[in-house]
């Protein structure tokens, strides 16, 4: 597995780009889960290049613009090699602190020039709000960043965490690339209603949250700073109530002689080939444990072992704390 040549590609929607199977996030390198080294981030991004990773995702709003820097300087002289895929529209307080969402056609422009700077390119490749900003209009948002395409500073339109008519009405406006949207072996949601108009419209997927953030890997917050402290998954006795499901998780992998953080990838892999998860490894050890997931194979009666052993429906907690939520319109209803 040392180059695309050997991979299987995958395309995301009917005229979107070939990317490779797995992404690799970057917000975890800002220090979202707490601290980290940006020798090994700047390491881990260009083992990614290297190993034929082509789909890099980051956020203007993550770590308030540092995560862009820094992978504007990892991109340095590699830029060619990869598609950047970038949210925007979150407004962060100095202290950290989460603002709300502005979508407006200036303000994506706005955001959009401040990208450019900090990541050193001449475009973004696929561009999406990171939220429905509920005030405006997504017919508005998704005209000005296709005025963008048109002057050649965004090549595609992405869209995140949006419910099935936010993304008609999208769709309806300009063609889309691809949704980015939480889905694991326990964040199941995009099953019901997402995953099939995406493919009835011929949009790509981008997922995240496949280790539902470290939970099925074993992980857990590592300080006051990691944001997990405040996920209902990991706190109390819903984290107790989940340490059954990730013993079941644990007992298949050493049935198959993997890792449980392999075996999770590899469900989504094969459980649809039209999405490409996107890893937020912070490490190299981090990312050469999700590239092996590409190793392994799983029958349509072991991907049903699989949901038997570690249903969705038992996990404990929602995937963000009840304000965040209902931020996501994806999850609106359900």
């Amino acid at each position: 597995m040392d180059g695309k040549e050997e991979i299987g590609m995958r395309r995301l929607g009917a005229k979107g780009p070939e990317v490779f199977p797995i992404g690799l996030g970057c917000m975890g390198m800002s220090g979202i889960y707490g601290d980290t080294d940006e020798n090994e981030s700047i390491a881990t991004i260009h083992a990614a290049v290297d190993r034929g990773i082509n789909l890099i995702d980051t956020g203007d709003f993550y770590g308030m613009g540092h995560n862009e820097m820094l992978v504007g300087r990892a991109l340095k002289g590699r830029r060619d090699k990869v598609l950047l895929s970038v949210k925007f529209g979150a407004l962060r307080a100095p202290d950290g602190s989460w603002l709300g969402y502005d979508a407006r056609p200036a303000a994506v422009k706005s955001f959009l020039a401040h990208t450019l700077s900090r990541l050193g390119t001449d475009h973004i490749d696929i561009y999406r709000p990171a939220r429905l900003d509920t005030g405006v209009p997504i017919e508005d948002t998704i005209g000005a960043i296709a005025d963008m395409v048109k002057a050649g500073y965004v090549r595609g339109i992405g869209l995140s965490e949006v419910g099935p008519a936010t993304i008609r009405r999208a769709y309806a406006v300009h063609p889309i690339v691809d949704l980015q949207i939480e889905y694991s072996l326990v964040s199941r949601g995009p099953e019901r209603e997402i995953f099939p108009l995406l493919a009835e419209l011929w949009i790509g997927a981008t997922v995240y949250g496949v280790l539902s953030r470290g939970l099925l890997s074993g992980s857990r917050p590592t300080g006051k700073t990691d944001m997990r402290n405040q996920f209902p998954r990991f706190v109390g006795e819903n984290l107790a109530r989940n340490q059954r499901l990730i013993e079941s998780l644990n007992g298949m992998a050493a049935k198959k002689g993997i890792r449980p953080a392999q075996l999770a990838v590899a469900w989504v892999l094969a459980k649809n080939k039209n999405v490409v998860p996107v890893m937020g490894a912070r490490t190299r050890a981090q990312l050469e444990e999700s590239l092996s997931a590409l190793a392994v194979s799983l029958s349509p009666s072991e991907l049903a072992e699989i949901e038997q052993s570690i249903p969705a429906a038992e996990v404990a907690g929602a995937r963000y704390g009840e304000h965040q939520m209902k931020q996501l319109e994806a999850e609106v209803g359900h």
